[in-house]
């Protein structure tokens, strides 16, 4: 009954269509051997390959137009295809029949053409070079080509089971594949765990005044394995899904997922928090934690520098002049005046205040005195600021403290200039 709609014959003898009850019992099969992937029941009872492709040509057919009765040869064209039909067909259409097909409708189309252009196995270099040369002075478009047998599997194969084990065989002896695919599925079928102490590096930065710690651990080759996500001023359920996603992040790499996966399919991801982010030397601007997150792991492990907003030899250009002026003037975070006093310099003890001032420090009274005045001032203009609803920033153009919030950023109500936003 299975015979009129298979295209090999094979497929009509299996413990589907003919059961297992009559293969084990009458014909005293195993059931490892009828549940094998690779079964064949002709070859098991003794028919040769010869013997089942004959029967399978007379019962299913040839799947080709070629020696039919009837037909002439100048008739054969009209039933060609891209490849050659069933494993007794040898005509197929030529590259460049299919590039004069798209020729002759490039005139009448805006846009290109979508088409693949077939080649034989046995092209090579210069037929592929051939095919778009002549592709771009009949005037076509765009062009697809695809060289047969050029995937490891493909959907329609043009080849013969006898040239597929040829193929097979030629490829094991081949130590390239063989150690290629141990290690897909070494790092696809088991998880990589971690060393129980790690290296890693830690990350603070924030994103529009929002902070973002990020914490990575490393395999003892440098290879990134994990990450930790962790925010303030934010809620639980956030917090929380930050922790499932760096937790996902952590088994995909762990699992062989390439770190440049997760780079193509998270940045630019946009969503609030979003805007200058300061911390980092490299990435000035974020459209979102997570488009941050896998900006910093690119430009750290991956050096994809086109994801990062500053050069790396302007960054040592800095960090040399930054060096310099900690050691000439440290600062410090949120500094704050609290009181300040004058000093009378001893003549005779100058020596002594000199050195534990620093080596070439001379403090006066006149210049002490002008700085405080300095400060009071300007501590007065920021609060008066404030109070007229003003943020109290200083304008990067005008240096007058006319900042409002826009958006989110600031701008400058007296120049117009802004931090950043249009």
């Amino acid at each position: 009954k299975s015979l009129p709609s298979v295209f090999d014959i094979t497929f009509a003898f299996n413990k589907f269509t003919i059961g297992t009850e009559f293969l084990t019992k009458t014909l005293g099969l195993t059931e490892d051997e009828i549940s094998s992937y690779d079964f064949d029941l002709l070859t098991k009872l003794g028919f040769s390959k010869m013997e089942i492709s004959s029967a399978n040509d007379y019962v299913c057919g040839t799947m080709t137009i070629e020696g039919a009765p009837f037909l002439k040869h100048d008739h054969y064209p009209v039933f060609d295809c891209a490849n050659k039909c069933g494993k007794k067909g040898t005509r197929f259409i030529r590259p460049m029949a299919h590039i004069k097909m798209m020729a002759s409708a490039q005139p009448f189309i805006s846009g290109a053409i979508s088409k693949t252009i077939n080649l034989t196995n046995s092209a090579g270099i210069e037929d592929i070079k051939d095919a778009y040369m002549q592709s771009w002075k009949l005037g076509v478009k765009a062009n697809a080509l695809y060289r047969d047998g050029s995937k490891l599997s493909q959907p329609l194969n043009a080849i013969s089971d006898e040239d597929i084990e040829s193929l097979i065989e030629e490829k094991e002896k081949n130590d390239i594949v063989k150690v290629a695919e141990k290690i897909i599925h070494r790092y696809i079928a088991k998880r990589r765990r971690l060393p129980d102490r790690r290296s890693g590096y830690t990350q603070k930065a924030k994103i529009n005044g929002q902070s973002v710690y990020i914490r990575t651990g490393e395999y003892d080759n440098g290879q990134i394995g994990e990450i930790f996500i962790d925010m303030h001023r934010e809620g639980a359920s956030f917090r929380s899904l930050l922790n499932c996603f760096a937790i996902s992040i952590s088994l995909g790499l762990q699992h062989g997922v390439p770190l440049e996966e997760f780079v193509d399919a998270f940045v630019f991801t946009r969503f609030e928090p979003s805007g200058i982010v300061t911390g980092n030397d490299k990435i000035k601007m974020a459209t979102s934690v997570i488009d941050y997150i896998f900006r910093e792991l690119a430009v750290t492990y991956l050096g994809r520098n086109d994801l990062s907003h500053v050069d790396s030899d302007e960054i040592r250009a800095k960090a040399s002049r930054g060096i310099v002026k900690k050691l000439a003037d440290p600062e410090f975070e949120s500094e704050e005046v609290i009181s300040e006093r004058l000093v009378e310099l001893d003549k005779d003890n100058l020596d002594s205040y000199n050195y534990s001032l620093g080596p070439n420090t001379l403090v006066s009274k006149e210049k002490t005195t002008t700085q405080t005045k300095t400060v009071n001032s300007m501590t007065s203009k920021v609060k008066q600021a404030i109070e007229n609803g003003y943020t109290g920033d200083i304008c990067p153009e005008c240096q007058s403290i006319t900042m409002v919030r826009n958006g989110t950023c600031l701008k400058c109500m007296t120049c117009g200039a802004t931090t950043g936003c249009s």
